[in-house]
């Protein structure tokens, strides 16, 4: 919530829903009252407010076309020509590190992101370990959003199974993310 591409992608919405519920499964806790929490309605309004106007860059996402902050999943075969193209030179051929940039393709990372924590990560990118945004992967223009579905979705598909997790589908991007969203 600290980055302001994040902040200038994310629907309101769903910063106050990971605000207000917390993120199941993460070290994301709930500050509702109605959560256990100790803020109230207002005082998640007023916070989500304020991180948008202090931290968020608006300007980011009216200066160029931003991708959609949630979709459905990609060809992961298309994905790994992406991947290939836009990510491979920083994480790495299999995408289990490289020169630059550390594993995307872990096993032990993917058990732990959401399929929109991933998506996530690559439109608003790390500007704290120095990951460009959707903008900066290939020179002269940026990733489009199929291109952004499809290197998920090749992520995605480098997932092993973990045993007592049940598999989940995509076809509610919102709903998986309330699940399993890290961000």
């Amino acid at each position: 919530m600290n980055d302001p591409v994040y902040l200038a992608l994310v629907p309101a919405e769903r910063l106050r829903r990971v605000i207000a519920e917390g993120v199941p499964g993460t070290a994301q806790p709930a500050f509702a009252t109605s959560a256990g929490g100790g803020l109230t309605e207002e005082q998640i309004d007023a916070l989500v407010r304020d991180l948008v106007g202090r931290w968020g860059q608006p300007e980011l996402a009216r200066s160029i076309q931003a991708p959609p902050y949630a979709e459905a999943l990609g060809d992961p075969d298309r994905g790994k020509t992406v991947y290939d193209a836009a990510c491979a030179g920083c994480h790495g051929e299999d995408g289990r590190g490289g020169p630059k940039a550390g594993p995307v393709a872990d096993p032990s990372y993917l058990a732990l992101v959401s399929d929109q924590s991933l998506r996530t990560t690559v439109i608003a990118g790390r500007a704290d370990l120095g990951m460009p945004d959707w903008r900066g992967y290939t020179a002269g223009r940026p990733l489009g959003p199929a291109e952004i579905s499809d290197v998920v979705a090749w992520m995605v598909a480098q997932r092993t199974p973990v045993p007592g997790r049940p598999v989940t589908s995509v076809s509610d991007p919102q709903g998986l993310e309330r699940k399993r969203d890290r961000r």
